[in-house]
């Protein structure tokens, strides 16, 4: 069974920061490209960023791009979200997804494995 947990969310002020941490089991971690998503009250899930595997490749959204860093450690079967100068319009909840292969776009059609998110809320 594969299975994504993620880790780390939490409350911060303004510019604040904080680290998310995805753990992975069941899935062959090193043949997935890794991604974070987020969902706002009342909006549809985005793209935040994503690792293909070897982290030969990352994306971000325009609105972290700067002030999110997306990593991985295949060795422990994980996935980070490292997120600095923190604005209110980044709290969500924040989801870790996995697709096998190559995945380049922060689309969530592409990703077929999920977990069931970590909250996240900055305040002014």
């Amino acid at each position: 069974q594969q299975v994504l947990v993620e880790s780390g969310g939490g409350s911060v002020q303004t510019g604040g920061s904080l680290r998310l941490s995805c753990g992975a089991s069941g899935l062959t971690f090193n043949r997935y490209s890794l991604a974070w998503f987020r969902q706002a009250p009342g909006k549809e899930r985005e793209g935040v960023a994503l690792i293909t595997t070897h982290a030969m490749t990352t994306n971000y959204a325009d609105s972290v791009k700067g002030r999110f860093t997306i990593s991985r450690d295949d060795t422990r079967n994980m996935v980070y979200l490292q997120m600095d100068g923190l604005k209110p319009e980044d709290t969500a909840v924040y989801y870790c997804a996995a697709k096998g292969g190559v995945v380049i776009r922060l689309q969530e059609h592409q990703f077929n494995y999920w977990g069931r998110g970590t909250q996240v809320t900055v305040s002014s």
